[in-house]
């Protein structure tokens, strides 16, 4: 193990405002990384900022501040906004590994928060496997596909939203179970997903050797922050989890179109519309 600072050499990124920059589209310009955990970080493109040069492709920035930790290996070269930091391998490292050094950095995000504990001051020396200690799959590996521009569907769907409606989601398409309380004691690990509040990992804690409390297909909610996944799979789930157990027959499809609308608490659709985009979203496959 070592520290992060003796893999990569470490400093802030270009530390601009995007206030003060030229915002562009594509082909011009570069990317603008921001503290953001969506879209690898970057919320624009600017144009090219005077004296100062772009990142080249294959750096990793982290957001100090924001979504705290938020860690991407960037493809393209690019600028940052405050409070992000770029990692330059001091060895060469393929994508694939880099990512794996993403994950690391991402799972000590609990030590610190955008308005507490900031991860400016000991960022550098989180402990992290050093190159030598990976598997070899990982160091040989590489990654087997090129992120795409074309459009991965090239219909278009098309959807007749006339006589779509308003309706409660709760109660009269689900049912509802909360989860119970599991001592730290009570279980070790194995392969049953422990469904928790989290807003990461689909809400999973741990892999347990608990036996399962609830079926797949279904639908959780965590108590913080509404964080809702779908499970595809048998799991437990803690107290402060929802269970959302469906009335009808739920494709995947359906699940994910109604998680996607559960920060509203009512959507807008009814089942007609919902096995019209199951059926279209299969026809595309």
């Amino acid at each position: 193990m070592k520290r992060l600072d003796e893999i990569f050499d470490i400093r802030y990124g270009s530390q601009l405002d995007l206030n003060k920059c030229i915002v562009c589209d594509k082909p011009d310009g570069y990317n603008f990384v921001n503290r953001s955990e969506k879209n690898c970080g970057v919320s624009a493109r600017i144009l090219e900022e005077g004296n100062k040069k772009p990142f080249p492709a294959g750096m990793i920035t982290v957001a100090m501040g924001g979504t705290v930790l938020a860690s991407f290996v960037q493809q393209e070269p690019f600028y940052t906004g405050q409070n992000v930091k770029v990692l330059r391998p001091k060895k060469e490292m393929s994508d694939l590994v880099k990512l794996y050094y993403c994950y690391c950095i991402e799972q000590n995000r609990f030590r610190f928060s955008a308005f507490g504990r900031e991860a400016n001051v000991s960022f550098e020396s989180i402990i992290v496997p050093d190159l030598d200690e990976l598997p070899q799959d990982l160091r040989k590996g590489s990654i087997c596909y090129k992120f795409r521009k074309e459009p991965i569907v090239d219909k278009k769907i098309e959807l007749n939203t006339d006589s779509w409606q308003w309706f409660n989601l709760y109660g009269r398409y689900f049912d509802m179970q909360t989860g119970k309380y599991y001592p730290k004691d009570s279980f070790s690990e194995s392969k049953m997903p422990l469904v928790t509040a989290s807003k990461s990992e689909n809400g999973i804690m741990q892999f347990t050797d608990l036996k399962p409390a609830f079926n797949g297909n279904c639908l959780t909610i965590g108590k913080v922050e509404m964080a809702n996944f779908y499970q595809p799979v048998p799991f437990c789930a803690t107290a402060d989890v929802t269970v959302l157990f469906p009335k009808f027959e739920m494709s995947k499809y359906c699940a994910l179109y109604y998680k996607s609308n559960f920060g509203y608490g009512k959507i807008q659709m009814d089942l007609w519309q919902s096995n019209q985009i199951e059926r279209q979203s299969k026809n595309q496959n």
